[in-house]
């Protein structure tokens, strides 16, 4: 047998002896410090995950250090690199870009920080957990909410943001319900585009465009979330379409309620922000503290299978619109009569 040369035999026992064991961070098990990076605090649904989540971090003695990528993939790089350099115990990720994290995150890993993936799987990295709404649910919701204003007719498919992985889940979920539909001829998708950023001005352009392509032959746009519902709103306003084309949304916006309350907008999934952000802190608490969760699943990532929490979502309609005001989403007199 080959001899190992000293040096190796050197570095087998110091970590041995524990000199190299990955360095823990600093904070006390009972006051966890953790570090929540998010995608682009300017979009109105993160602000409200932010404040539900530092609350319920806080009531269990955790201490938050919130930053804002504000749609940047680099900027969301350098500040979990800072919040790393700052010992935190466990980090939390809203992806700008799902793809371009797995050497941060190796990072976080090596520093003995666990990372977990709130609401957008982190790809080809070592996260220690997901949490998450059922995304292919949302996408099933979207797409029959659409159906079932317009059962025939030429669809529009407005994706979301291509770096964005739920996206693509949420189109995968879309098919599910469309594709029999499109083999039977009831539908005809004539366009689908993604959205880059998810913004409503994007999205405004990309349905003008499909507008004039068709000659405003459109029944239906399964729109991916409400910003991008918005935006399609819009465009279809400019052709005073508006309330006669059925389009889809997500997040339960409160521009979208109204548009729903309005008949501009079809439908919307509704999704209790206050359930994942504080089932989210009472994750990251319990990782801090070294405590086992329970998981109702897994998700591969491209690298592993990773530990994941999935959420109910809820479909809104005109019908069971007022939900958010009976859960105390939003009051009487933000959402108006």
């Amino acid at each position: 047998m080959k001899q190992k040369p000293l040096h190796t035999l050197l570095a087998v026992s110091m970590i041995a002896a524990g000199v190299f064991a990955a360095p823990q961070a600093h904070a006390s098990k009972e006051k966890p410090v953790i570090g929540f990076s998010i995608d682009d605090l300017r979009v109105e649904r993160w602000t409200r995950d932010r404040d539900f989540f530092k609350a319920a971090a806080e009531a269990k003695g955790a201490t938050v250090s919130v930053q804002s990528a504000d749609a940047n993939e680099q900027k969301q790089i350098q500040q979990i690199e800072n919040l790393i350099s700052r010992k935190v115990d466990v980090i939390v990720i809203v992806p700008f870009n799902a793809k371009t994290l797995s050497t941060v995150v190796a990072e976080a890993k090596r520093a003995g920080i666990k990372v977990i993936s709130y609401d957008r799987l982190i790809l080809n990295a070592d996260v220690d957990a997901y949490i998450s709404f059922d995304n292919d649910k949302v996408g099933q919701m979207q797409a029959q909410g659409v159906v079932n204003a317009a059962p025939k007719g030429n669809y529009f498919l407005l994706g979301g943001a291509p770096t964005d992985n739920n996206a693509k889940i949420l189109r995968e979920g879309q098919m599910k319900v469309l594709k029999p539909l499109v083999d039977k001829g009831d539908i005809k998708i004539v366009g689908q585009q993604w959205t880059n950023e998810w913004l409503a001005s994007n999205a405004q352009s990309i349905i003008e465009n499909a507008l004039t392509a068709n000659k405003n032959n459109i029944q239906g746009i399964v729109a991916s979330n409400d910003g991008t519902a918005g935006g399609a709103i819009a465009a279809l306003n400019g052709q005073k379409l508006a309330g006669k084309v059925a389009v889809s949304g997500q997040d339960a916006d409160l521009a979208a309620i109204k548009r729903i309350k309005a008949g501009t907008q079809t439908m919307t999934v509704y999704k209790p922000i206050k359930t994942i952000a504080t089932d989210a802190a009472n994750l990251a608490v319990q990782l801090a503290k070294g405590e086992a969760p329970k998981f109702t699943s897994k998700m591969n990532n491209g690298k592993k299978d990773v530990d994941t929490i999935l959420l109910e979502p809820t479909a809104l309609t005109k019908q069971n619109v007022d939900l958010v005001v009976k859960d105390g989403f939003y009051t009487q007199a933000q959402v108006g009569p």
